[in-house]
C-alpha cells in the first residue's frame, strides 16, 4: 500500500461490518463514520506513524471521543518495536489504532489494535526504585542530556574507574583489598567480568590494571565528590 486512498476501502468495510454508514473526506477528516445517535468515529489515515498524523488526530477529539490512527503495519526488523511503542503511544493519548496489512489470498484487511479511551498508566516501583538507585549511584553530573548511550558515565563504570584508579598506583592488588579501600562491594566481581578491559587476572583474586584502563582513567576522570561508594 502506497498511497493512503488504497487503505480507505479496508476500513470502510470494517466499519459497515459493525453498521456504521462511513464517509471518506468529511470536513477535516480522511473517515467519518456514523451509527444512530452515537458520537461518530473519525479516523486519521497515513502511510507511516508521524508526528503530525498524532497532531490530527488528537485535533479531531475537540469533536469526539471516537477517534483512531490507521496505518500500514509495519514490516522489517523494528517494526515489532515500533509497533508496540505507538500503540502505548496511542493509548496514552486516548487513541485508537488500526493496522492495515495483507490476507492470505493477498487483499487488505483491517485490524483494530486499541480502541480509544482513557489512559492511566501504572506506575512501576521497581523501575522507580532502579531508576532512583542509578542516580544515587553516578557521583556528580558527569552526563550531559542527550548523550548517545556508548559515550555516557554510568554507575558501573564509576565503580570501574574507583577500581582502577586504586589500582593505577600499584602493580597488582587483592579484589578484597581493592573492594575495601574503594567502596565497591562488588570490586572482585566487577574486575573478574572486566567488561571494559580494564583489569588483568594475574592470579586467583589478583588483578593488575591494563593500558586499556589506564586510557579509561584519562577519557572519564573520576569527579572530586566520588570518594568510596557502594558497588
Amino acid at each position: 500500500m502506497d498511497r493512503e486512498e488504497q487503505l480507505y476501502p479496508p476500513i470502510k468495510a470494517l466499519l459497515e461490518r459493525q453498521g456504521y454508514e462511513v464517509k471518506g473526506e468529511v470536513g477535516a477528516a480522511d473517515v467519518v463514520a456514523r451509527r444512530g445517535e452515537e458520537p461518530p468515529v473519525i479516523v486519521e489515515l497515513k502511510l507511516r506513524f508521524s508526528l503530525s498524523l498524532y497532531h490530527q488526530a488528537v485535533a479531531r477529539q475537540a469533536i469526539s471521543d471516537l477517534i483512531y490512527v490507521a496505518v500500514p503495519k509495519p514490516s522489517g526488523r523494528t517494526a515489532r518495536r515500533m509497533l508496540k511503542d505507538n500503540m502505548a503511544l496511542c493509548r496514552r493519548l486516548g487513541l485508537g489504532l488500526i493496522v492495515l496489512r495483507r490476507d492470505g489470498k493477498g487483499d487488505p484487511l483491517a485490524e483494530v489494535l486499541c480502541d480509544p479511551g482513557p489512559y492511566a498508566p501504572r506506575k512501576s516501583r521497581v523501575r522507580q526504585a532502579r531508576l532512583l538507585r542509578e542516580f544515587d549511584r553516578i557521583a556528580g553530573d558527569p552526563n550531559t542530556g542527550g548523550t548517545t548511550r556508548g559515550g555516557i558515565v554510568t554507575g558501573y563504570r564509576q565503580d570501574a574507574l574507583r577500581c582502577a584508579a586504586y589500582l593505577a598506583g600499584r602493580e597488582t592488588a587483592r579484589g578484597a583489598e581493592v573492594a575495601q579501600e574503594t567502596g565497591v562491594k562488588a570490586a572482585t566481581r566487577l574486575m573478574r567480568d572486566n567488561h571494559y578491559g580494564w583489569f588483568d587476572r594475574v592470579a586467583t583474586g589478583v588483578y593488575a590494571l591494563t593500558p586499556a584502563g589506564r586510557e579509561g582513567l584519562a577519557q572519564w576522570p573520576l569527579p572530586a565528590e566520588a570518594g568510596p561508594a557502594g558497588g
